[in-house]
């Protein structure tokens, strides 16, 4: 099983870039731009809860953060410009990370791939189809949240080994210590630009459950 978003293509670099767009044209006179970073990333855990992830959830979180920050009143043309920051993204093309490409011509001779991927279903789907890796996965499963029970009912849907199952990805919140306390194997990937809400410390792997970290993703050919 194998996540998306800055595992096989760039994602979080292009919100960071948008954040600091937004944090430029607050301005704020009191806080400083580590301050109102905070606070968004406050409001964006809040809004997760009752939006979910993706493009309409992030553009929310950017307006909840200018109303509780901004002395002015939100305007349309305020609210124009600020969801203008969240479409930008969207207008990003996939770019996928170094070797992903003959990395999955390669494992998916040997192995069977699994795209395992969180947020809003038409967002996710659409990133896929644009990157080309779809052909080299058995399946993609587009989920609300990556938890132990979203490893579990995928265990059980495609009939997977535990023992011989690996989930690898960036995030140690989502892909890494989730996997392992569903009793999965898993290799973690660092990716330097990783959400801050996906950090966590990482699970020990009890035995005979294995962890491995690889500094780039070319590395999982060589690795198995």
């Amino acid at each position: 099983m194998i996540d998306a978003d800055d595992t096989l293509w760039e994602n979080n670099i292009y919100f960071e870039r948008a954040i600091a767009n937004f944090i430029s044209f607050l301005k704020h006179r009191n806080f400083t731009a580590a301050e109102v970073r905070q606070k968004l990333n406050e409001v964006e855990h809040e809004n997760i809860a009752k939006l979910g992830y993706g493009l309409h959830s992030f553009a929310a979180a950017l307006v909840n953060t200018f109303e509780r920050l901004s002395v002015e009143p939100l305007t349309p043309a305020l609210h124009e410009t600020i969801h203008g920051f969240a479409r930008a993204i969207a207008e990003q093309p996939i770019e996928l990370l170094k070797q992903v490409g003959p990395t999955l011509e390669e494992l998916r001779s040997r192995h069977r791939l699994l795209l395992v991927t969180k947020g809003n279903f038409a967002e996710q789907t659409g990133k896929v189809e644009r990157s080309g890796v779809k052909p080299y996965f058995e399946a993609v499963e587009v989920v609300a949240e990556k938890n132990a029970e979203c490893y579990h009912n995928i265990v059980e849907k495609y009939g997977l080994e535990r023992s011989t199952t690996w989930m690898v990805g960036n995030s140690p919140k989502s892909d890494i210590n989730p996997a392992i306390a569903a009793g999965l194997n898993a290799v973690f990937i660092p990716h330097a630009d990783t959400w801050v809400l996906e950090h966590a410390e990482l699970y020990t792997a009890p035995p005979p459950q294995r962890l491995l970290t690889l500094e780039r993703f070319g590395l999982l050919s060589e690795t198995f």
